[in-house]
């Protein structure tokens, strides 16, 4: 390869990783104002599209889609150390595709046309500790600094590895994720089984996130239970729990207006689950578009709709220079919830290269107060203000 190629390939990963860091950066700090939230609102040309007239099939949606433009693999995690304090922990990987499918390189030496981004987060009382890695790879080629391969099923970047070994089918894994050094030192190693369906949300397994149809391919594994260790604040503990896994793809997941959302998975102690979201912007009217899908503890679908939930924040409370809702109300009149969602604690912002609020809260029933679950929330495109 000569030096002239080579300066051309390195100079597309600089431009494509500029992309991925501007255009996931805050609102007011994009460079184009129609991209919508983090860029997921701009044009796709070029790249997949998702839609419900492509069925999900397994095991091979576990892997990539690098013919799309962005995708993640993602779990959240309610557990318990050995005296019964709660922790909560995160950790997911991001793709991104810098260029369509038609216009990539071939997978010569330095040539990328993926960039990958991870981040990891653990959180126990007023303790929220964030760290994040980036990485670059070829679609056509299955290893590296970071990716991921259906069967077996293995996600990586560096040494942060979640993985379910060939004879389990995405039913059994393993995490392992460290940062830092020392006393600095923390993470976890975990080992998780699940103990239920996958779920598919939406229609055939594409999920519109826009009264205009634009969406995503999007599925969970959330009966995930879970158990291992801890380390944090220098100390080694062991831990039990719920998790919640979610997979997602897309080229152009809202539109140029919608500013974000706030995500809710949510364990109820009747063994029912939760996913809802409120994305700001996208509804009819411009209002806001909000969906849910509540379904019992063997998979099958109670619930699922777009009209039938309203979210509102009931309190904020003051988190890295935002007003950051901390405590919600959902309300799902047919089938019977009224839901009051507190964060455990307000310091729970991940500073990472793309900022937002992610952390594990509690339900209780709004009427009697009586605790109904555990879940997390994620919280995205909330500005700076004095």
């Amino acid at each position: 390869m000569n030096k002239r190629t080579q300066r051309a390939l390195l100079t597309a990963w600089m431009i494509g990783m500029a992309t991925l860091l501007v255009g996931c950066s805050e609102p007011s700090d994009m460079s184009s104002p129609q991209a919508g939230f983090a860029g997921l609102g701009a044009e796709a040309e070029g790249y997949a599209q998702a839609s419900a007239e492509t069925p999900l099939v397994f095991p091979d949606d576990h892997g990539p889609h690098p013919d799309y433009r962005i995708e993640w693999w993602y779990l959240t995690a309610n557990l318990e150390d050995s005296v019964g304090q709660p922790l909560g922990l995160q950790w997911t990987l991001f793709r991104q595709a810098l260029m369509p499918p038609d216009e990539r390189p071939a997978p010569i030496e330095w040539a990328s046309d993926q960039v990958w981004m991870a981040h990891m987060g653990l959180s126990k009382g007023g303790t929220h500790l964030a760290a994040e890695r980036f990485a670059r790879s070829h679609s056509e080629q299955s290893q590296g600094q970071a990716g991921v391969t259906a069967s077996p099923f293995q996600a990586w970047i560096d040494d942060w590895r979640f993985q379910s070994p060939a004879s389990a089918n995405f039913e059994h894994f393993t995490l392992s994720a460290y940062s830092s050094e020392g006393n600095e030192r923390f993470g976890y190693a975990l080992t998780l089984s699940a103990k239920g369906p996958l779920v598919w949300h939406g229609d055939n397994g594409f999920n519109a996130k826009t009264v205009q149809g634009q969406g995503s391919h999007y599925y969970s594994q959330p009966y995930l239970q879970i158990e291992g260790s801890v380390t944090l604040n220098g100390e080694q503990t062991s831990v039990t729990g719920r998790g919640w896994l979610d997979r997602e793809w897309s080229s152009q997941l809202l539109t140029a207006e919608q500013t974000g959302w706030d995500w809710f998975s949510l364990h109820l102690n009747d063994g029912r689950k939760l996913m809802a979201y409120r994305l700001r912007g996208g509804g009819e009217n411009g209002g806001d578009y909000s969906f849910a899908h509540l379904f019992d503890a063997n998979g099958h679908t109670e619930q699922i709709g777009s009209q039938e939930i309203t979210l509102a924040p009931l309190t904020t409370e003051r988190v890295a220079q935002r007003d950051i809702p901390t405590t919600w109300q959902l309300e799902m009149p047919n089938a019977g919830l009224d839901l009051t969602i507190e964060a455990r604690h307000p310091n729970r912002w991940m500073p990472t290269t793309v900022p937002y609020w992610e952390g594990d809260v509690t339900v209780r029933d709004t009427i009697t107060q009586e605790a109904l679950g555990v879940g997390y929330l994620e919280m995205t495109g909330y500005a700076t203000s004095k």
